[in-house]
């Protein structure tokens, strides 16, 4: 008997992958979205997206976003290009947890701890 690919037993798995994949499509043009939008925010504005390097600044991230400074925009859309891939280990490591793949948890944990040491690091609150 023939087995049919599509018909696996890995249907949680496979449909795991699936809204992952959908979810990072969505997310990737929501950043891009945000991204333009603040361009078109300093350009409207004025200001050269060339000419000014933004500081990000943790403490002012939501009243820009809120205020919508053209700032709090860009960095709105920088911040989920960055939390896209974050995503995805994070969808991995449930994914290796339930399949009991206990070195690629560790794989995938590292690699979230360096995701976050860099974070830290990136916005000055590691130290």
């Amino acid at each position: 008997m023939i087995s049919d690919p599509t018909n696996r037993a890995a249907g949680p798995s496979l449909d795991l992958e699936r809204r992952v994949a959908n979810v990072l499509i969505g997310a990737t043009y929501l950043s891009l979205g945000l991204i333009g939008l603040g361009v078109l925010l300093m350009i409207a504005g004025g200001v050269s997206p060339l000419d000014q390097a933004l500081a990000f600044d943790p403490g002012r991230f939501v009243d820009d976003i809120l205020a919508g400074r053209p700032e709090g925009v860009l960095w709105l859309g920088l911040v989920a290009v960055i939390g896209t891939p974050t995503v995805r280990v994070t969808a991995s490591l449930i994914s290796y947890l339930r399949d009991g793949e206990r070195p690629m948890v560790l794989v995938a944990a590292g690699i979230l701890g360096v995701i976050a040491a860099s974070v830290l690091l990136a916005t000055g609150l590691g130290g």
